[in-house]
């Protein structure tokens, strides 16, 4: 919320069916709360059909991870871009189905991947890129974090909602690699 208000942007609805997000109020006390999908949509579309220039430009998705594909094509679906946090799907063929969903309403989905932004990783990246390319790099990458007994109650918890450690925390080490080292390969 902070990035939109900074940006100039507008936050118009938030769907959350936690309703303890009074954190709204203090950035965007006009936008429009639902804690059902059903009445979420219903309203995004009414915004979408109106003459008023009121559609939505963009919807960002921040919800479990089973649900970014459904919401990234909802937003598409809507008229809007899609800004969804990774990953965007759980299994790799759905992927096909958001490009087509792309292509079909001239919409475009972004990906949140932030470890690009951290300065420790621009600074490796440009080491990195600054060697000569046929030098091989050996890279022994360890991430420790602790998790409390919710973890394993929440969604996080759960493989067929999260879809692993791998998709859920190594998609952000997998791209980091790619970001760092991947374009350095002569083809």
């Amino acid at each position: 919320m902070n990035s939109i208000k900074d940006t100039g942007n507008k936050l118009v609805a938030a769907l959350d069916p936690n309703d303890s997000v009074g954190i709204i109020d203090n950035y965007f006390p006009e936008a429009k709360f639902f804690v059902e999908f059903e009445r979420f949509d219903r309203h995004i579309d009414k915004l979408r059909r109106s003459n008023s220039g009121s559609a939505i430009d963009y919807v960002s998705i921040c919800s479990p991870n089973y649900l970014h594909d459904s919401h990234t094509r909802f937003a598409l679906r809507s008229g809007a871009d899609a800004i969804c946090e990774k990953p965007l799907v759980l299994n790799p063929w759905n992927i096909d189905g958001l490009l087509a969903i792309e292509k079909d309403t001239g919409r475009k989905v972004n990906t949140i991947l932030q470890l690009r932004f951290h300065p420790a990783i621009i600074s490796l990246r440009d080491k990195v890129a600054a060697e000569n390319l046929s030098q091989k790099h050996e890279v022994d990458l360890t991430y420790i974090t602790s998790r409390g007994r919710w973890y394993l109650q929440s969604w996080k918890g759960d493989i067929k909602k999260s879809g692993g450690i791998a998709t859920n925390i190594g998609v952000h080490f997998f791209d980091m690699l790619h970001f760092v080292f991947g374009d350095l390969q002569e083809n």
